[in-house]
């Protein structure tokens, strides 16, 4: 905490609107996998899927461009990007000019590298050359309907319970709601659950999902957490998490976790998104 006692997440600040990378602010990994018990090893692979949708330069002439940036940052790499700092860092480049997308691009994915220490995808797409975008749910079984009682709202993996029956199925839910770690603020999201083990009950697993609702925790980390509870309790042979959050700061972030190699997930856009 010490260190994110510098970062500009909750604090009064100015905004820069000429291209400033120092603006950018890392955040160890390792700090708070710490608390996860996340020593060595990782037991998943995974990517961050970043997209920023208030995103602008100027061009040689002076006229502003607006595009949608979409940045895929490994969970392997040592450090996260602090949310507010990137979104200080995207607002430097508002009366910046540069003379091409691919200038813009080149340029974030070497000061995002820098930070992450990691090489990170970006992905940016000017307004004119986007279709049309619609929304859609998870796929799977939505756990929702289920008429539960739930009365704990603190993280509580003994929810978590299975059957004999080996099973491959996706579930999903949109009742997720954690708090951040610095403001306290709520983050709201929708989480999938797609494994192959033993039947996890989905009345559990529902429980399971809503007892984050008071637990302040990044999102990254939410993910993480659900990840090795569901394998320590559940013990399945695949599992892949996937949790699209709702959109703060013009950005919105969504962690996917997975115990297979080299799957990185669609990057379509929820209803609340």
């Amino acid at each position: 905490m010490n260190v994110l006692a510098e970062a500009p997440l909750g604090k009064k600040t100015a905004y820069v609107s000429q291209y400033q990378r120092d603006l950018l602010f890392p955040i160890a990994r390792k700090t708070n996998r710490a608390k996860l018990g996340l020593l060595g090893a990782l037991p998943f692979k995974g990517v961050d899927i970043w997209n920023a949708y208030e995103l602008s330069w100027l061009n040689s002439k002076g006229k502003p461009i607006v595009a949608i940036g979409e940045f895929n940052f490994p969970c392997e790499s040592p450090n996260l990007v602090e949310a507010k700092s990137f979104k200080l860092y995207l607002n430097s480049f508002n009366n910046t000019t540069f003379g091409s997308v691919d200038e813009v691009v080149a340029i974030i994915e070497r000061d995002l590298a820098e930070i992450a220490e990691a090489p990170v995808k970006v992905r940016i797409r000017l307004i004119d050359q986007l279709a049309p975008i619609t929304t859609q749910n998870f796929s799977g079984i939505c756990l929702d309907q289920l008429d539960i009682t739930c009365d704990t709202y603190l993280v509580t993996p003994d929810f978590l319970q299975t059957e004999d029956k080996i099973i491959t199925e996706v579930l999903y839910s949109d009742l997720l709601k954690s708090n951040c770690l610095i403001t306290g603020q709520p983050d709201w999201g929708s989480v999938q659950i797609h494994y192959t083990g033993k039947k996890i009950q989905h009345a559990g697993l529902l429980r399971y999902i809503v007892s984050f609702r008071d637990h302040n925790e990044f999102g990254e980390q939410c993910v993480e957490r659900m990840f090795l509870d569901i394998m320590q309790r559940c013990a399945p042979e695949k599992l892949s998490i996937y949790a699209r959050y709702t959109r703060r700061g013009g950005k919105d972030i969504n962690p996917y976790r997975s115990t297979e190699d080299g799957e990185v997930p669609e990057n379509f856009r929820l209803c609340r998104q």
